[in-house]
């Protein structure tokens, strides 16, 4: 794990929890500045005789993303399997692995894993097949991949060339990697990407890099929509291959007008959203287009996401191919984040539809557009975490139980599908009940609950209402089920 002085723990957890499963092997741990392991064997710090000695007798070797780490372990003969440090979770100064790692991976040089799931799925395959884990030990090809790896910090590190004083990168975007699936002659389709944006300066900065920072072969635009505030110049970008534009939300006010606007400008074959407040994984676009280019049918491809949440982070993933109406009516598949839609620009404008600027507050927006996808045309979802989503306690709906309340029940009215669904109409009413019970209208909340227990008495919301409307504070129950990475 290093050297640095920023904790680790994510990584720690991990290899406890894959080391609980294998009692057999041992795992050992060079944890630095982390608390010691639970389960793993654990050393503070190993001088280089010993790391490398440690090395030579591994099966694999697990590491951040340290360029010199990296590269110790493939002369030692061994494909590093590399999980990059975050620094939203105060593991490192600046996202700078994030981007290095999946450089890294794409030329082959090492094996990105950024979930425990890949983690562990990495691990037993190399139990089973080491041999596909080994590399020629040193050699000047290694050498040389550490020159380019320094050299790509350098200019990844804020106040490096090409980027701002605050540290925001506006260098050139890493050269192409030719495409591993995508085997087509023809050139990858131009992508824009919407980012609404509103009074999150800072968490904007980091939602750019992450489209900047993107492995995607093809041309990559992005749209920041300024929504009720003055738009941020210095964020637009003339960059060829990754250009940035500002603009000010010329429909009506809101998430829904900010997004249609950003659509309407794209003028690219494909269109993707991404909130200001979340991030994308290096893999993210690619993988999507492929899928897309492998099924001309399909008019919307989303993926899994990793929620975190103060000191939580979870994994949500949808593990089916296909997603039909009736599911969506079921579930609201909280797994099918906006951060993750990618659409084909023509069937998005001319037959599903813009995206809904009479829904109340644009609240639930994300979930109306999914439905109306799933009724005019297919769509797909790719089982893999491609975007990380941020919940936190500043959510731009956070405490507005009356529009929600509104939002919700106009939902119903535009959707009379959901009374064929006992479990998703209750699911809907429940919602409404909590609003209600959170906007003191403890009336309408118990006929509500009413409804909801009518219609699917199980149904955990009916509950969760009547202690709201009985006088616990629903702030306590959102943080609760953040923290298990659900929500009402």
């Amino acid at each position: 794990m290093g050297t640095d002085h920023h904790p680790f723990p994510r990584l720690v957890r991990w290899l406890d929890a894959w080391a609980t499963a294998h009692p057999e092997v041992r795992v050992l741990l060079q944890h630095g500045a982390t608390p010691a392991p639970d389960i793993a064997s654990g050393v503070e710090f190993l001088d280089h005789t010993e790391l490398r000695a440690a090395m030579a007798e591994a099966t694999a070797v697990v590491c951040h993303g340290g360029p010199a780490t990296i590269m110790e372990a493939r002369h030692a003969g061994h494909l590093p399997l590399v999980v990059a440090r975050d620094p939203e979770l105060g593991e490192h100064v600046d996202d700078h692995q994030f981007r290095f790692v999946a450089r890294l991976d794409a030329a082959g040089v090492a094996r990105a894993c950024p979930t425990e799931d890949q983690l562990h799925a990495v691990l037993d395959k190399a139990l089973a097949q080491p041999d596909e884990f080994r590399v020629p030990p040193g050699g000047a090809a290694t050498v040389e991949a550490a020159g380019r790896a320094g050299e790509l910090i350098d200019l990844l590190r804020p106040g490096a060339r090409g980027t701002g004083t605050d540290g925001s990168d506006h260098s050139p975007a890493p050269a192409t990697v030719p495409a591993t699936v995508h085997t087509t002659e023809e050139p990858w389709p131009d992508v824009t990407v919407v980012v609404p944006t509103r009074d999150r300066p800072e968490l904007l900065r980091h939602t750019l890099r992450s489209i900047v920072g993107q492995d995607y072969p093809g041309r990559v635009r992005t749209m920041v929509v300024f929504d009720h505030d003055d738009p941020d110049l210095s964020l637009a970008d003339d960059d060829p291959e990754r250009p940035v534009r500002v603009l000010r939300n010329t429909q009506q006010p809101g998430l829904a007008g900010a997004r249609n606007t950003g659509i309407l400008a794209s003028g690219t074959e494909l269109v993707a959203f991404c909130d200001d407040d979340d991030t994308w994984l290096p893999h993210k676009l690619r993988h999507q287009v492929e899928l897309l280019h492998r099924d001309p049918n399909t008019d919307l491809v989303c993926c899994g996401v990793q929620v975190a949440y103060e000191d939580t982070e979870i994994d949500r993933v949808l593990h089916t191919g296909q997603v039909e109406l009736r599911d969506l009516l079921e579930s609201r598949l909280t797994e099918l984040h906006p951060s993750t839609f990618l659409f084909r620009t023509d069937r998005l404008v001319h037959d599903i539809g813009l995206v809904s600027e009479t829904i109340p507050g644009s609240y639930g927006e994300d979930y109306e557009l999914l439905l109306r996808s799933a009724r005019m045309g297919v769509v797909r979802n790719l089982p893999e975490v491609g975007a990380r989503v941020l919940w936190h306690r500043n959510s731009h709906f956070s405490g507005r139980w009356g529009m929600i309340s509104q939002a919700l029940r106009w939902l119903l009215n535009e959707y009379p599908e959901f009374r064929l669904v006992p479990r998703g109409y209750a699911r809907i009413t429940g919602q409404v009940a909590f609003a209600e019970a959170g906007a003191r209208r403890r009336l309408k909340a118990l006929r509500w609950i009413a409804r909801t227990l009518w219609a699917r008495p199980v149904e955990p919301r009916a509950y969760l209402a009547l202690a709201v409307s009985c006088g616990l504070p629903p702030r306590w129950v959102i943080n609760a089920l953040h923290r298990a990475g659900k929500g009402i």
